[in-house]
């Protein structure tokens, strides 16, 4: 009998883990691993690597009991007291291949409980991500955990298989134009009949974490005492998760929340993690400024000044002119950062704004005498956005023909980890 695939979707913020087949993925936690050989620190603040950092090899090679003393996920953050975090991957790259190492070892046995040699292991990859990393990653899974056979996918390709789940979806394309949007880092990526078009991705320095960080800002300017200094961030994060939206017009919402102050306020309760004792938090414009930053990004940095609906334009514009009606026909949302209600609603809007208004320049120049055909705009959300990425490499996994698309160890043992730059279902190479 064929046990299902592994599937592995490591992002920059949380890590989803689970088996081909499944609507969901088992296990969703932070990727943080928390180690003790780093926690302790010099008197600089930087890390002083002990003899267990000093170890070289795979998991199998090495010694010492210190390097079995580590905890990944909700249990790191509940120990980071007497341990040093770490967040292996930044940016959606991985940063730190010993830890993401450690990392994998507990995801397969502690949590999927697994062996990884019977099973056949799919990883999601960020856009350009570069060879030598999937080279790397293949080391570790084929040496480490002797695993049977690996697939390593692009995450915006997955991420539109997912969006068929849409009713709005009535042909099962690889064309569209995928925001991806997580905890680290946002990416726009235009795929083309399952090929991503690379030298047209753009990545915007805006994602879940900026805005947690705009709302503990916003909480700060409005002197909210009541929030405990330790749990601030915390609390920011909640509410972005529980109050916050996307709203047409932001002088509008002002006027509305002024009007309605009794209705739009609302009460975070909160119990502080050291005493234990309950407090209220008073939420109000936090709600739709937090999200904002993504239309109007001047509100919360002045380094980054381009509006989403801009560089998703700019994007597709970019792309060869044959391919762009069907990406503007397919633009997908994937990762929780897209989750807030009037995203879709708003992205649509301004972007159609644009593209209407080019045609009708076009228009005007040509004197009247070209009438063009207009573009349909269409943005999908759908029920497995938060998790489109693993969904669609579930769906992936769960194909009879899978198997075949896999890199198998004995061809890892046969011509080393350079088979990884080659993609089998789309033949490109890395």
């Amino acid at each position: 009998m064929r046990l299902p695939p592994v599937i592995m979707d490591n992002g920059t913020g949380y890590t989803k883990l689970g088996f081909a087949g499944n609507s969901e993925p088992s296990f969703v936690f932070p990727t943080v691993i928390a180690t003790r050989d780093s926690a302790n620190t010099g008197a600089s603040g930087t890390s002083v690597p002990s003899k267990a950092s000093h170890l070289s090899g795979n998991i199998a090679s090495k010694r010492g009991i210190e390097d079995l003393d580590f905890y990944i996920g909700n249990e790191a953050l509940s120990n980071s007291k007497t341990y040093g975090l770490h967040y292996p991957i930044r940016h959606g790259q991985i940063d730190n291949w010993d830890q993401m190492e450690r990392f994998w070892e507990q995801s397969i046995f502690k949590y999927l409980r697994c062996e990884p040699e019977d099973h056949y292991f799919l990883l999601t990859e960020p856009p350009l991500n570069a060879p030598e990393n999937r080279e790397q990653t293949a080391e570790i899974m084929f040496e480490s955990f002797n695993i049977q056979g690996l697939y390593i996918a692009v995450q915006a390709v997955l991420a539109l298989a997912a969006s068929w789940t849409s009713k709005k979806v009535s042909d099962k394309v690889l064309t569209g134009t995928v925001i991806d949007s997580g905890d680290g880092v946002t990416h726009v990526i235009p795929v083309a009949e399952g090929y991503v078009i690379g030298s047209s991705i753009k990545h915007i320095p805006i994602a879940g974490r900026d805005i947690t960080y705009y709302v503990q800002q916003l909480l700060r300017d409005r002197g909210e005492t009541s929030i405990p200094p330790e749990d601030s961030l915390k609390v920011a994060e909640s509410i972005k998760e529980r109050f916050s939206y996307v709203c047409s017009d932001i002088v509008k919402e002002f006027k509305k929340s002024d009007k309605e102050a009794d209705t739009f306020f609302q009460k975070y309760q909160g119990i502080h993690s050291v005493t234990g004792q309950p407090y209220e938090v008073d939420v109000g414009f936090e709600r739709f400024l937090g999200p904002e930053i993504f239309f109007n990004p001047e509100i919360a940095s002045s380094d980054f000044l381009t509006p989403l609906p801009n560089v998703v334009d700019n994007v597709i514009q970019s792309c060869p002119i044959d391919v762009r009606r069907g990406l503007y026909n397919n633009i997908v949302l994937s990762g929780g950062s897209t989750m807030f209600k009037g995203f879709d609603k708003r992205l649509h809007r301004d972007m159609k704004r644009a593209v209407d208004a080019r045609v009708k320049r076009s228009e005007e120049l040509s004197g009247g005498t070209m009438k063009a055909k207009e573009i349909d705009v269409k943005v999908i959300s759908h029920k497995k956005q938060r998790y489109a990425v693993w969904y669609g490499g579930s769906l992936l996994g769960s194909t009879p023909v899978f198997n075949s698309y896999c890199h198998t160890k004995a061809e890892y043992e046969e011509h080393g980890p350079s088979i990884c730059r080659h993609n089998r279902v789309f033949g490109s190479m890395g």
